[in-house]
């Protein structure tokens, strides 16, 4: 996946300061892509920025919070006033908190709904209609296992993902005939600061490990070269469906 599949385009990354987001913009900058990136923390946006330039491409940083829609309006002006055009939406933010349903207020549900699904709703109203006329077009959304199957405590997180789950599927048939696909990627356990919790207990750490057939928490850089693959012209009869990338812990 080195050579420049994505020279020229423009992709914008939420949530790109940090794990799988950081891993994907990186994985762009090496194939040739210029990177908006997005997050709330503006620090480490301007590392990850850093790291993308030393790849001899383009990155620009933008702080937003994208469950506030009047900052995702701004956001969406500021990014087309600085690279006149997006042909790639990652949406990538995302939260989990680990509680029983019945220790859960009204503000924390709330908070995971806006944070995994409103957001790219609000992202997608925005940007798609820059993104139609160009024959090509690619928007991913970080969905998760949690699509698919649950885990005790997850319930404000699996209903998010289930619901961006079939967001990503009903965008896919509007959007298909402008060429734009709409795909998920299911990550697994991966190590990223959002599993932090599992990763930094040994006892529930082994406890993952064990569950996962290839015996190990995915890394980073694997998302980030599947998704080259997905925003590359190569893949543009991949549409409307989900990509499970969790070391076999659904096919149990």
């Amino acid at each position: 996946m080195s050579t420049k599949k994505l020279q020229g385009k423009v992709a914008l990354i939420t949530g790109a300061s940090k794990g799988l987001g950081k891993a994907m913009a990186l994985a762009l900058a090496e194939a040739g892509a210029h990177l908006a990136l997005v997050s709330r923390n503006l620090e480490q946006l301007n590392d990850v920025a850093a790291m993308v330039r030393k790849l001899d491409t383009h990155a620009e940083v933008f702080q937003a919070d994208l469950t506030d829609e009047t900052q995702v309006l701004r956001l969406q002006k500021t990014v087309l006033e600085k690279f006149g055009k997006l042909q790639i939406l990652i949406n990538n933010a995302g939260i989990n908190i680990r509680k029983p349903v019945t220790d859960f207020t009204l503000a924390e549900w709330r908070q995971v709904m806006d944070t995994n699904l409103t957001s790219v709703f609000l992202m997608c109203r925005s940007f798609v209609p820059h993104m139609k006329g160009q024959g090509y077009g690619r928007i991913l959304n970080l969905t998760s296992i949690m699509s698919h199957v649950a885990i005790a405590g997850r319930t404000a997180y699996c209903a998010s993902k289930t619901g961006l789950l079939g967001f990503t599927r009903s965008l896919s048939l509007e959007l298909a005939s402008e060429k734009i696909t709409v795909n998920g990627i299911s990550p697994g356990p991966f190590a990223t600061e959002l599993n932090a919790p599992i990763l930094q207990n040994p006892e529930l750490n082994q406890q993952f490990i064990s569950k996962i057939p290839i015996g190990r928490w995915g890394q980073v850089e694997e998302i980030g070269q599947l998704a080259v693959y997905l925003y590359s012209e190569d893949a543009g009869f991949i549409t409307g469906t989900d990509i499970l990338i969790d070391g076999g812990w659904t096919a149990q």
